[in-house]
């Protein structure tokens, strides 16, 4: 029996090579465009061009058009505001940086989506996302890969799917590259060729992560101080939201030395300020911690860890802690741990799973 995909596109190169690909190996597939929000809603005034728009929408049809496959448009506008956009504001005012892609991986791609395609009598789900999922028979478990391209690789934004998803996603990227994928769609004739990437956040097209929490989410930002690590005041910061942990330009103070953010208490409204070295730290704790290739950690292992998307892994020994947390001690002290980012957990190509750092 024929398997039946259901494509989430996004009018971007990549979910619309996914669709081709999957339609040429003989699945019956259809198209999906998530609708998560409205431009006037969260761009008031505002230039820019999220993803998401009604443009990506008329891509993704033309591409449904031209491959021959139904194409649906759901609208999840409630569902991301409450679970992405509203997470995102609510770690910003606890002083934390949010990585909001995560969460919407987690809730709307992968359990929105999935959800609505079972309803649908779909088999599974597929994304363009640059992954490999597997099925490893020694333990029954299905596993995330690395992607082929490493410079694309996406698994670090993955690491929160669960078995039942990733047994159900498809990712026909995961073997290719970006190049190949671009050409392929030249190929195929799709006007969305050469469409650029998305680089921002969806709902912050211009980068302003800070405006919008402030002037689109009505978040207040009250000044206070800046400090250094003694508690002496070194001057008036313009929001806890304008910072985050390693930034040195922007501070807005006359000082005698460089000096970067250290972190952010939202308790005390206070931004505390020090020297580079101050910035490196080799442990940390890891909390809502899900597991990949096995179902829990039992006993300390090692790994290799990224604390941010585009940085490098760095090995480090990981120590199971009460409350499901996990300690990372890393060999080499890493710079700028952020709370509210993600941390990964690596052994070569094989995602073990990952939390978000506090």
């Amino acid at each position: 029996m024929t398997q039946r995909v259901m494509v989430a596109m996004s009018g971007g190169v990549d979910s619309s090579v996914a669709a081709a690909l999957l339609a040429r190996q003989g699945y019956a597939v259809c198209g999906a465009t998530l609708k998560l929000f409205s431009e006037g809603d969260i761009l008031p005034e505002k230039t820019g061009r999220p993803c998401c728009a009604l443009s990506d929408v008329e891509d993704a049809r033309g591409v449904a058009r031209r491959l021959g496959i139904p194409h649906y448009v759901f609208n999840y506008s409630d569902r991301f505001r409450q679970q992405v956009i509203c997470r995102f504001a609510a770690a910003y005012r606890r002083g934390e940086t949010p990585n909001p892609c995560i969460d919407c991986n987690r809730m709307i791609k992968f359990a929105a989506l999935l959800s609505r395609a079972m309803l649908l009598h779909m088999d599974c789900i597929a994304t363009g996302h640059y992954a490999q999922a597997a099925y490893d028979t020694r333990t029954g478990r299905y596993l995330l890969k690395k992607a082929v391209d490493r410079t694309k690789d996406q698994t670090y934004v993955l690491y929160g799917m669960t078995q039942e998803q990733l047994q159900r996603t498809h990712f026909p990227l995961g073997s290719l590259t970006k190049r190949a994928v671009r050409r392929y769609a030249a190929e195929l004739g799709f006007d969305n060729a050469q469409k650029p990437d998305s680089q921002d956040i969806c709902f912050v097209p211009d980068g302003d992560y800070a405006s919008f929490l402030v002037d689109t989410l009505g978040i207040p930002a009250p000044p206070g101080h800046f400090t250094d690590r003694d508690g002496r005041i070194l001057g008036v910061h313009r929001g806890l939201l304008r910072y985050t942990v390693g930034q040195r330009r922007g501070l807005g103070l006359s000082l005698n030395r460089p000096m970067y953010v250290l972190s952010k208490d939202a308790a005390s409204n206070t931004v505390v300020l020090g020297e580079e070295e101050a910035l490196y730290s080799g442990t940390m704790t890891v909390k809502d911690v899900n597991w990949i290739a096995f179902p829990a950690l039992t006993t300390p292992m090692e790994a290799a860890v990224k604390t941010r998307y585009s940085q490098q892994e760095a090995p480090a020994t990981l120590t199971p802690l009460a409350g499901g947390r996990v300690q990372v001690d890393f060999q080499t002290p890493q710079r700028a741990i952020t709370s509210g980012q993600a941390a990964v957990f690596y052994q070569g190509e094989l995602v073990l799973g990952g939390g978000t750092i506090v």
